[in-house]
């Protein structure tokens, strides 16, 4: 397993931006697919953005492409998420995860390490 820390979280107006961080730990940090979930209060967490090992691939949820951009460094063992155009409805705590498989899944039982969270609010 990886250990993972998120940072970069915040208060922003909407129509801002903020970038997200996540350092993982151990020198398999390349093998692992990454993602992003995040959760609101009262609600489920649900899947925001993943990226595969190579960085090659990306997949993101409806509700935020276009506005958000998932990237990662594998020299760094780092992954990022750069929020824009952000909405009062992005207001959750972020959660960095890693899934072994290596591919960028979208599905929350692919992830088996996951971060402390961060949060994100966006005032309207």
């Amino acid at each position: 397993q990886v250990q993972l820390v998120e940072s970069g979280g915040g208060l922003v107006q909407a129509g801002g931006s903020l970038r997200l961080s996540c350092a993982g730990s151990g020198r398999t940090f390349s093998r692992y697919g990454m993602g992003w979930f995040r959760q609101a209060p009262g609600k489920e967490r649900e899947f925001v953005a993943a990226i595969n090992w190579s960085g090659g691939s990306t997949s993101y949820a409806n509700s935020v492409n276009g506005r958000f951009t998932i990237s990662r460094d594998n020299a760094r063992n780092t992954q990022s998420l750069q929020m824009n155009s952000l909405k009062p409805e992005d207001t959750a705590v972020y959660y960095c995860a890693a899934a072994g498989r290596g591919t960028a899944s979208p599905r929350y039982s692919d992830y088996g390490s996951w971060g402390q969270g961060t949060q994100v609010t966006v005032s309207s």
